[in-house]
């Protein structure tokens, strides 16, 4: 009797294994599955914005034109803050000389855009007030302060004008005062004026 007991028990049981079975697939599932968290753009390295042919100036106070930001495409990236420029131009506009002309394959802005890094073949044009007194310089990093009027890099550069070529490690670029100083490595070559 005690095993016709024990089949009738087994048979009371019988239709709770599967809601059993169910309860413990449940359970393990919970425990291999981990909760996504919520994915912020802050913590990916994703463009949030681009902008295409972008020309933009700034003013000074008296409403005249301080320096103007061309690029062929400008892109934007929040988790760190950067915005990047592909084939900038930056002309810095002066009261008592002519404006002087930058241009690079590639830059990025500070987050606050008071700073402007410029890399890839870094060309500046400082125009004199003669053609024979015009200036160029190439580098292949330059940071420029465009409300300062201010630029410099520590990689190598060659200035050249009509009758001198200058090659430096380092340079500063004052252009309010127009004044340039080589930090080192200099080597200079003048010919004479016709």
């Amino acid at each position: 009797m005690s095993r016709l007991s024990f089949v009738n028990r087994l048979r009371a049981w019988l239709p709770l294994l599967p809601v059993l079975g169910l309860l413990f697939g449940s359970y393990w599932l919970n425990l291999q599955v981990k909760p996504v968290e919520p994915s912020t753009g802050a913590q990916r390295h994703d463009v949030d914005f681009v902008v295409y042919g972008l020309r933009s100036t700034a003013l000074n106070t008296e409403g005249q034109a301080r320096f103007t930001l061309i690029t062929e495409k400008m892109w934007h990236y929040p988790d760190d803050d950067t915005t990047h420029l592909q084939n900038p131009t930056l002309i810095s506009f002066f009261k008592d000389h002519p404006p002087t002309r930058i241009d690079a394959q590639s830059g990025m802005l500070s987050s606050k855009g008071e700073e402007i890094h410029l890399h890839d073949d870094v060309r500046i044009f400082r125009p004199g007030k003669l053609p024979t007194q015009d200036q160029h310089f190439n580098t292949d990093y330059l940071r420029v302060l465009p409300d300062d009027g201010w630029a410099e890099t520590d990689l190598p550069v060659l200035m050249f004008d009509r009758y001198n070529n200058i090659n430096a490690v380092g340079m500063e670029l004052n252009n309010e005062a127009r004044t340039v100083k080589f930090l080192q490595q200099v080597r200079a070559v003048h010919e004479k004026s016709d």
